[in-house]
């Protein structure tokens, strides 16, 4: 297995899910929001909302106070340190496979440049003068 593919491999699967990668990147961005907030941002229902986050919590990546703001149920969510850490190496890891994709992209455009320049005689003087 290449670098890549291996880099790719090794992503926090909790995280990677998309509904969850949302929710602990809005998280990420505040010490915390309520659940309200979060069911707005993410667009998603109640029922799928709650789930993912159990799934975190049981993770440890994110902690889940219920209180009351007067008489009103208030569900608070925020990223554990545990959960910001997993975040970050997330984050790392999924620039690198993106950034060694880049380059190796370049590097096959730049070979296949310089094998079109060695039959176009235009191309190979035009290089050549740049250099």
């Amino acid at each position: 297995m290449n670098e890549q593919l291996r880099t790719i491999a090794e992503l926090d699967r909790l995280i990677h899910e998309p509904a969850r990668m949302m929710i602990v990147a809005l998280l990420a961005g505040v010490e915390e929001c309520d659940f309200l907030f979060l069911l707005n941002e993410t667009g998603l229902n109640k029922g799928n909302l709650s789930s993912h986050l159990t799934k975190l919590e049981e993770a440890g990546y994110v902690e889940i106070t219920k209180t009351f703001r007067g008489k009103v149920p208030q569900t608070l969510v925020r990223l554990t340190r545990s959960g910001r850490a997993a975040f970050d190496e997330y984050r790392l890891k999924l620039n690198k496979a993106m950034a060694d994709q880049f380059h190796k992209t370049l590097k096959m455009a730049h070979a296949a440049a310089d094998e079109d320049a060695g039959f176009n005689p235009l191309l190979r003087r035009k290089r050549n003068a740049a250099a």
